[in-house]
């Protein structure tokens, strides 16, 4: 292995390093207390090195964000590769997206840290415009086999994303009671709101 291979390997290794040290730094006290100054003494390199690999700390929240939306997407991959029809793709990416966020909580308060991503943040992460594709083909079909062919595929997009994330938000802020059986009562109502909204 030539210099400039090891050289790649070794900054390669270290960005890989940030990024671990800043996920566990996230787990541990949540991604608001998240420092360089952190980073760099979990993993025991000076704050310049830090600035080598990552502009800012958004940078590097950006970065545990697209991983966030990478292992997110792959969820709803497998939820809607098991269904058949438009109506069931949704009802299991729905469910799918419920149980990514209870089950990778820390992943999804750095994706959704400043609320629902903007254009800009759609623009940086390709992961983001992944997601609203898997969510906005079986949108699209059940729009177009309904009575109002005219509906805005994109405003359904968001009535989708708004609604879940909102009932997620809730129960993430909540006071730690249980309310299991009304959870499922109300994301089952919306579904099925939802899905007739756009069949009907």
């Amino acid at each position: 292995m030539g210099i400039a291979e090891r050289k790649k390997r070794h900054k390669e290794e270290i960005r890989a390093s940030i990024l671990e040290a800043a996920w566990q730094l996230v787990v541990q006290d949540g991604w608001q207390a998240l420092s360089i100054r952190k980073i760099a003494e979990a993993i025991e390199y000076s704050v310049p090195v830090i600035y080598d690999h990552f502009a800012n700390k958004e940078a590097i929240l950006l970065e545990l964000t697209r991983q966030g939306f990478r292992k997110l997407n792959d969820a709803l991959i497998k939820a809607r590769d098991k269904a058949t029809s438009p109506e069931e793709q949704v009802e299991a990416m729905a469910y799918a997206y419920w149980k990514f966020a209870f089950d990778n909580t820390a992943y999804y308060q750095v994706m959704y840290g400043l609320g629902i991503p903007s254009c800009e943040t759609v623009n940086q992460i390709s992961e983001l415009s992944t997601f609203s594709e898997l969510i906005l083909q079986p949108i699209k079909e059940l729009i177009a086999s309904g009575k109002h062919p005219e509906t805005d595929p994109f405003l359904k997009l968001h009535t989708f994303w708004s609604m879940l994330h909102g009932l997620i938000s809730i129960n993430m802020m909540g006071t730690g009671e249980s309310k299991e059986d009304l959870n499922q009562m109300v994301l089952k109502d919306f579904i099925r709101g939802f899905i007739s909204g756009m069949k009907a």
